[in-house]
């Protein structure tokens, strides 16, 4: 029980999601943290705040059911220009990717202040550079991005049955069409290169495009 309420209490007191690791870390040696997280889930399932993962951590969250409690104290975000939400959406199908391909898979030159926007809303990051002429930079979504769509991973992102059930794709179907799997390691891949401290100083957002 002890375990528990420690467990509890840290993770109400977090601002940010906290990972298994870091409560083990906290709590009492040889905690079954696996065991004591399940309790948690288990006791909150029917009250008004529910334990759930997201991005591979855990955080206390309203209930579904309660959210309209809560319309009146929701901060409403900036909203995103179209751009900056086909961006987003480009990143997170097809990371990781460079502005080259965006523009390729958009049909239209990418303002660089889009992607700055998106960068900070915390939504994306650079994540290294493509080993290809010019070393341009690859880009992909954050665990911020997850927290903030209730992701637990990438591959949760729709497919094209969920988006079909969601309304969102309407009629039939151009033959060959198909959402790709989004990519949920964080590890470079064979053809990127890791970042350096130079490719942070060289950043300067701009102004985000209309």
């Amino acid at each position: 029980m002890a375990a528990i309420r420690g467990a509890e209490a840290i993770l109400f007191a977090s601002a940010q999601p906290v990972g298994a690791d870091e409560l083990a870390e906290r709590l009492a040696p040889g905690t079954d943290v696996p065991q004591v997280l399940a309790d948690l889930r288990t006791i909150y399932a029917s009250r008004g705040v529910n334990l759930v993962e997201v991005a591979g951590k855990w955080m206390f969250r309203t209930a579904p059911d309660l959210a309209h409690l809560l319309t009146r104290e929701q901060v409403e975000p900036k909203k995103l220009s179209r751009a900056a939400l086909e961006t987003l959406a480009i990143i997170a199908y097809h990371q990781p990717v460079t502005r080259a391909e965006i523009e390729e898979i958009r049909g239209v030159t990418t303002n660089k202040g889009t992607l700055d926007v998106l960068m900070e809303t915390g939504w994306i990051r650079m994540r290294g550079r493509r080993r290809t002429p010019g070393r341009p930079l690859t880009y992909g979504t954050t665990e911020a991005f997850l927290v903030h769509f209730g992701l637990e991973a990438v591959t949760d992102l729709p497919g094209v049955d969920d988006l079909k059930a969601a309304g969102f794709l309407e009629g039939a179907v151009p033959p060959g069409f198909r959402v790709p799997v989004p990519n949920a390691s964080d590890a470079l891949m064979p053809d990127e290169d890791p970042l350096t401290e130079l490719d942070f100083q060289d950043y300067a957002p701009l102004p985000p495009e209309e």
